[in-house]
């Protein structure tokens, strides 16, 4: 659905505060269609990310896994790769 939220569980070093925040910004925006709501819609569009923020959260804190974490440099590096060999521009 939303190409921009990036996985967030089972990296090293795991996601933070802000990773989390973003993810949960980006798919309120996504949902409600407003890049910046009208200031008729701003409580409730505040209130959603708080809200997708905190089951994130949740999520990512009840999940486990044996899987060796992910390391993010190579994960970038790979989605570089990925995006050269599509598009062909580096």
């Amino acid at each position: 659905m939303c190409r921009n939220i990036k996985r967030l569980y089972n990296f090293d070093p795991p996601a933070t505060d802000e990773d989390i925040r973003a993810a949960s910004l980006q798919f309120v925006r996504k949902l409600s269609g407003f890049q910046k709501p009208s200031k008729a819609n701003e409580e409730a569009f505040h209130r959603a990310v708080d809200e997708v923020d905190a089951a994130a959260r949740k999520l990512l804190d009840s999940l486990v896994t044996n899987a060796e974490p992910r390391n993010r440099e190579i994960e970038i590096e790979r989605a570089r790769l990925r995006s050269v060999k599509r598009f062909g521009v580096k």
